[in-house]
């Protein structure tokens, strides 16, 4: 019979596995390996998300290895911009291009009357390689409009930037620095090579980076997360091959898990903790109840489907915090406690120092 969890065992149990009980003295590199990438669609986001995972976090760190090209910003799971290891991006992203490209076919592609994926694609490449410096979003948009005047601008551009592999390269990305977005291929960027692993070996990597980072998990969690679809044979497959472990969730959810990884008791202290706008702890995740009370996450909901900073308390999501020109504002999802509250001061005061921080030390370089 497969081990039940209680609601609290599963809510420490991804704590843990996310850094969020305890932050950790580990190199950044490790840390974004374990989280298999940050969603970075807001350049600053995946700052934030270190910020509340690794001890005395030092923004430079992640900008020393963007500038360094072994962390890499482009387009992977889901058609979204991440931060990743160079190196796991390219597998990860030849892994999950069918589905990007099926995106683009049907955001973009049905948008053209005579211009062709293919097509496209080629007179990107060629503008892309004719130099060594990355190509601004813009130039490469009016070379595509030069090429097809009487197709849509916005479209032309989308379909070369879904369906190639293109980094974000800096200074867009960087720490409080600006920038619009200009790309290199991938193996322009970090030299050639091929996908680690690929075919159902890659998908099973992928699924096993998930559990390790945000198991126990339901099948729909792994696919919602990843963009793939039909996992559901692949990893029954692993858990009859005694890799992964069958549990169930306090709704009685099927659960996978690594063999052999730790649970939780579920009374472990939860600190407060200022999660990134963004974070997949909580956005595309649908096992998303185990952190978060799903009235008080849908009350969060726009149109343009833009999030703020989650703020957990005891665990449990309670309130958001938004940066602004002037720190960070605070909005409470329930009522908190005078002693919750003054413990989300002290996490929201640390957001707001690491951006003073970053202000001063812009004005410095500014003065020199």
């Amino acid at each position: 019979m497969a081990r039940a969890l209680t609601l609290e065992q599963w809510n420490r149990t991804l704590l843990a596995r996310q850094h969020l009980l305890e932050r950790v003295d580990d190199d950044v590199m490790e840390v974004v390996d374990r989280l298999v990438g940050l969603q970075s669609q807001d350049p600053q986001a995946a700052f934030y998300g270190l910020a509340c995972r690794v001890q005395d976090f030092d923004p430079a760190d992640v900008d020393d290895l963007l500038i360094g090209r072994e962390l890499v910003r482009m387009t992977l799971q889901r058609g979204t911009v991440f931060l990743m290891d160079g190196l796991d991006a390219r597998w990860v992203r030849a892994l999950v291009q069918p589905s990007i490209d099926a995106a683009a076919a049907t955001n973009h592609g049905k948008k053209l009357r005579a211009a062709t994926a293919a097509e496209i694609v080629d007179c990107a490449v060629e503008l892309l390689t004719a130099t060594d410096e990355p190509v601004r979003g813009s130039t490469l948009r009016d070379a595509l409009v030069q090429r097809w005047p009487d197709e849509p601008a916005t479209d032309l551009a989308a379909v070369a930037r879904w369906r190639l592999p293109l980094v974000q390269t800096p200074p867009r990305g960087l720490w409080r620095a600006s920038g619009a977005p200009a790309y290199r291929l991938l193996d322009d960027w970090i030299g050639p090579g091929e996908p680690a692993v690929t075919g159902d070996e890659a998908r099973r990597d992928l699924v096993r980076l998930y559990l390790r980072g945000f198991g126990p998990a339901t099948v729909n969690a792994v696919q919602t997360w990843s963009g793939l679809t039909g996992l559901g044979p692949l990893i029954a497959a692993m858990e009859a091959d005694w890799e992964l472990v069958e549990l169930t969730g306090p709704g009685g959810e099927k659960l996978y898990d690594l063999e052999g990884l730790p649970i939780a008791s579920g009374d472990e202290r939860a600190p407060v903790r200022c999660v990134a706008p963004y974070d997949n702890l909580l956005v595309a995740n649908a096992d998303r109840v185990r952190v978060a009370d799903p009235g008080l996450y849908t009350a969060l909901a726009t149109p343009n489907g833009r999030f703020p900073g989650f703020v957990l308390v005891d665990g449990w999501l309670a309130a958001t915090w938004a940066p602004t020109k002037d720190g960070v504002t605070l909005t409470e999802l329930r009522d908190l406690t005078s002693a919750e509250r003054s413990d989300v001061e002290r996490e929201v005061s640390a957001v707001r120092e690491m951006r003073a921080a970053a202000t001063r030390r812009s004005e410095d370089c500014e003065r020199r």
